[in-house]
């Protein structure tokens, strides 16, 4: 099992990972959310790219969530930083 970091992630990194790359949960894996990032990964590549749409939407707006900082920590419990 791995130890959370002392210090938080990136709230910048983990808001752009979402917009740019997050259909594939990209975002969900860098704060620790393995399972929702393997459900948006695998909703994209199981449907052929067919509902990448629907992932890519679900993670734009988590990415607007973490940027606004209506989400605030990652999956440890520790506060995203600046």
């Amino acid at each position: 099992s791995s130890v959370p970091q002392t210090e938080g992630k990136s709230k910048v990194v983990a808001g752009l990972l979402a917009i740019f790359v997050g259909a594939f949960g990209v975002h969900n894996f860098y704060l620790g959310y393995t399972g929702k990032g393997i459900a948006q990964l695998l909703l994209t590549l199981l449907s052929c790219f067919v509902l990448s749409f629907i992932s890519g939407i679900w993670a734009f707006i988590e990415g607007i969530l973490i940027l606004t900082g209506e989400i605030k920590k990652d999956a440890y419990g520790v506060d995203l930083r600046e």
